[in-house]
């Protein structure tokens, strides 16, 4: 077992609290250098950041500070750790909301039963392959969680898990022809906030439109696993009975939608490994046979620019979640029970 206090891996660790302002400070200065070396450079940070974006992206800054001013300033706090304008970060968290398609790819497998297992590939851009982490953060007033995080970005739109005992893992979903009201990755951060369940299932169908998000979601002590799918102001929520696997196209909410060949090939070929009986996680998550693009992403010329960067387990219903977290090219797994 590698623990997070080993610093000498490829998926980094952060530890921190305090008020929201402190929270998002202390991700920025963590991601600083990634953002600064690897992402300002690319295609997409110029596009998500180009000028034409602007009166939207202020339109989905005062949607947050309206709906979640918490949220906004860990926003203000991610910006000044990063030591970068505010829109320009903003915009960033934006980035599934101003575009149709853009590279946080994932794959997500649920094996349901008396003791459900839920596993996830987190595909992003192969720049910040090495530049993740972990960050086990605890907010004033609200629960402590576990999740994954990429430099420049609020945390939740991974994989989590939460004091209160949520389990969330999140896929993208490339709805087309929305209008935006609140930015995802808001909506996806303020869900860590939740009490219960219940109360996030609440969240989530209430919430603005915005980009879409496939969740998986259960609840420690509880057997039952959710597939929602969330965007475009729509809503989707289903108890899951069979093994499952989602990549990153919409299976149960009916919004217009692009399906690159990426995910639908990842889509039939775990569907096709599942009805072979398959059954373990890590085999089906870093498959890399059968036709078409595979499960297991890491190649330097993926379509969709996107490369599984972790694969993460969540083994419930106990109360004390048990987590796996797998980095390729890191020997051993990072491992623990609840946030521990």
């Amino acid at each position: 077992m590698v623990t997070p206090e080993e610093t000498s891996h490829r998926l980094g660790w952060l530890e921190a609290g305090g008020s929201h302002h402190e929270l998002g400070l202390a991700l920025g200065r963590q991601g600083k250098r990634a953002v600064r070396e690897r992402l300002m450079g690319t295609p997409l940070w110029r596009e998500v950041t180009a000028a034409r974006h602007l009166p939207l992206v202020r339109r989905l800054q005062a949607a947050t500070a309206e709906h979640f001013p918490w949220v906004a300033e860990e926003l203000e706090g991610l910006a000044q750790g990063l030591e970068l304008p505010l829109e320009a970060v903003a915009a960033w968290n934006c980035r599934g909301d101003l575009l149709a398609s853009v590279p946080d790819g994932c794959t997500t497998l649920v094996l349901p039963g008396e003791a459900p297992l839920i596993a996830h590939n987190e595909d992003g851009l192969p720049c910040l392959d090495g530049s993740c982490f972990l960050a086990r953060l605890r907010p004033a007033g609200q629960p402590a969680f576990l999740t994954f995080c990429y430099p420049g970005s609020l945390p939740g739109h991974t994989f989590s898990l939460t004091a209160a005992g949520l389990v969330a893992t999140l896929n993208n979903l490339r709805l087309v022809g929305i209008t935006p009201e609140l930015p995802r990755m808001v909506l996806s951060r303020a869900l860590l906030a939740e009490p219960d369940l219940a109360a996030a299932l609440v969240l989530l169908e209430t919430a603005p439109a915005g980009g879409g998000f496939h969740y998986a979601l259960a609840q420690a002590g509880d057997s039952e696993v959710l597939s929602v799918e969330v965007g475009g102001g729509g809503f989707s929520c289903r108890a899951l009975a069979a093994p499952t696997l989602h990549a990153n196209h919409c299976l149960h909410l009916d919004l217009p939608q692009a399906i690159t060949a990426s995910s639908a090939d990842r889509q039939r070929r775990g569907e096709a490994l599942i009805a072979a009986g398959e059954r373990d996680p890590l085999t089906l998550l870093r498959d890399t046979s059968g036709p078409g693009l595979p499960i297991y992403r890491r190649a330097p010329d993926d379509p969709d620019e996107e490369n599984t960067l972790a694969t993460a387990l969540f083994r419930l219903p106990s109360e004390d979640v048990a987590w796996q977290v797998v980095v390729p090219g890191e020997a051993g797994s990072r491992e623990g029970i609840g946030l521990y």
